[in-house]
């Protein structure tokens, strides 16, 4: 019995410094964004099994995203790094995003004649 528990506490610290890890180098990406952008700020929205998504939106309008396994590593990471979280991408966060012809091709390039999604 004392051989199970110290197995389950050992995969637990195993998991738990993996998490930290993981967590860490995020924080580092998201670091590395806000020097590039003059500084950033972030919302976190979690997207499932797959985990969570921190939006990151730059002082200068530039944006991308990160894909963390848990809704917890993805808090933990934008803490780490230190940047301002919101609960909710809307209102004036999301109005700092600034796109280019790119995204709009991306986004809505079959509404307004972008190129087709089908080969008929």
């Amino acid at each position: 019995m004392a051989d199970t528990k110290q197995a389950d506490e050992a995969k637990e610290a195993k998991r738990a410094a993996k998490a930290e890890r993981q967590a860490t180098r995020l924080a580092k990406q998201i670091r590395s964004f806000a020097a590039a952008h003059r500084g950033a700020e972030a919302q976190v929205a979690y997207i499932g099994e797959r985990g969570s998504r921190i939006v990151l939106v730059g002082e200068d309008g530039g944006w991308g995203d990160l894909v963390a396994p848990t809704h917890a590593i993805a808090e933990e990471a934008v803490r780490k790094a230190g940047v301002t979280v919101h609960e909710d991408f809307d209102g004036e966060f999301a109005a700092k995003v600034r796109t280019g012809p790119y995204e709009w091709s991306r986004m809505a390039g079959i509404q307004v004649g972008g190129p087709a999604n089908s080969n008929t």
